[in-house]
């Protein structure tokens, strides 16, 4: 039985190699999952082991044919690093929002020459108007004493913008650390709810 949201959400997840953005889509689709949606995800790596540049599309509702989201039909975009995120902004649909990490990391196709890091990629998305929320998940997972949870600040900062509750993603979060990594449970709730303190007014 699927659940009964005829309209699709659907997510983009964008960064460099190494950040955390397959696993955020992983947990996005398999709390989707979980919730009765039917549930499609994609994902680019160039280089990921490297620092390339990797993105996921994470879409789900009651029937989705294909992975891909459509052009200019994002609801919402997670850029784990800012000109990742404004590369992909015109996928992003009227009214959506999109998050962004304020952490620069220039991947390697900046430093061969391919392509010209943005003077600044946060101001250049906020000049087209749309609902921007940006802030330095990277400095805030290190003051909680592991870089690694800006993948949990980033889902965090997500929550809002799901069709289920905040509760139901963290819980998601939660039990992969309860069962692989226990040690490490508290400090991810302590980093979710940082991510949604991020967005809430």
């Amino acid at each position: 039985m699927t659940n009964s949201n005829a309209r699709p959400t659907n997510i983009l997840v964008a960064g460099i190699g190494g950040q955390g953005v397959m696993t955020a889509a992983e947990i996005l689709a398999q709390t989707a999952l979980s919730q009765d949606y039917d549930v499609k995800k994609t994902e680019v790596a160039g280089m990921a082991q490297r620092g390339g540049v990797v993105t996921s599309h994470v879409r789900f509702g009651e029937k989705i044919n294909s992975p891909a989201i459509p052009e200019g039909e994002a609801d919402l975009i997670i850029g784990f690093e800012p000109a990742e995120a404004a590369r992909w902004l015109d996928q992003l649909r009227p009214g959506g929002a999109i998050l962004v990490n304020q952490n620069r990391q220039e991947p390697p196709i900046v430093s061969i020459g391919m392509f010209s890091y943005p003077d600044d990629p946060v101001g250049d998305i906020a000049k087209r108007g749309v609902e921007i929320h940006s802030f330095d998940a990277t400095e805030i997972a290190k003051k909680l004493g592991n870089v690694r949870l800006v993948n949990t600040v980033m889902l965090g900062a997500s929550a809002r913008y799901l069709p289920f509750s905040a509760d139901i993603l963290k819980d998601a979060i939660l039990t992969r650390f309860r069962a692989r990594k226990p040690q490490l449970v508290e400090i991810n709730e302590q980093a979710f709810a940082a991510g949604q303190e991020l967005v809430a007014n």
